[in-house]
């Protein structure tokens, strides 16, 4: 029996029947259309379909989408604003850390949640907030290296220089 859910998705308000155990994944991919989330071990063991939700990275695939109700939650495409890439997705593209793009949307918001939190990470910080997210393609140091420069960058901001 499905059952009525009211959320925020990327600042749009949605409200639609769910299945008990239909996950968020589910939701955001096949109903919503929203692709950047990815489905790849579909178990919670890579971190493709990371999102925030109010802020906080999860696994859309483990996520029940009745658990969302009444809450906020934000996909890769929710993060750039007025046509513009939000300073963590212009980092992986400056570094590099973007190679077949499968993990990238889930290393971006583990990054973001992880920023949120921890505006200036050290690597040995940044290595555990990703822990949860897989990449075969980069070795990692890349996407270290984007966190990094986009943590610089937000530095830079808040002290007065450019976002260019």
């Amino acid at each position: 029996m499905a059952v009525d859910i009211e959320f925020t998705i990327n600042g749009r308000c949605e409200s639609l029947p769910v299945e008990p155990l239909e996950t968020l994944l589910t939701v955001i991919r096949d109903r919503l259309g929203l692709t950047g989330t990815k489905k790849g071990c579909d178990g919670g063991e890579c971190g493709a379909c990371t999102v925030l939700l109010d802020g906080e990275p999860i696994l859309s695939c483990l996520t029940p989408a009745v658990q969302v109700h009444g809450r906020t939650v934000t996909t890769i495409e929710g993060l750039a604003t007025n046509g513009h890439l939000h300073r963590i997705q212009e980092a992986f593209i400056e570094m590099g850390a973007v190679q077949c793009g499968f993990c990238s949307p889930g290393m971006i918001m583990a990054t973001a949640g992880l920023l949120a939190k921890n505006p200036h990470p050290n690597e040995a910080q940044i290595r555990q907030g990703l822990a949860g997210n897989l990449c075969r393609c980069t070795g990692y140091q890349k996407i270290i290296d984007a966190v990094l420069w986009a943590t610089t960058d937000q530095k830079r901001e808040k002290e007065g220089g450019t976002n260019e």
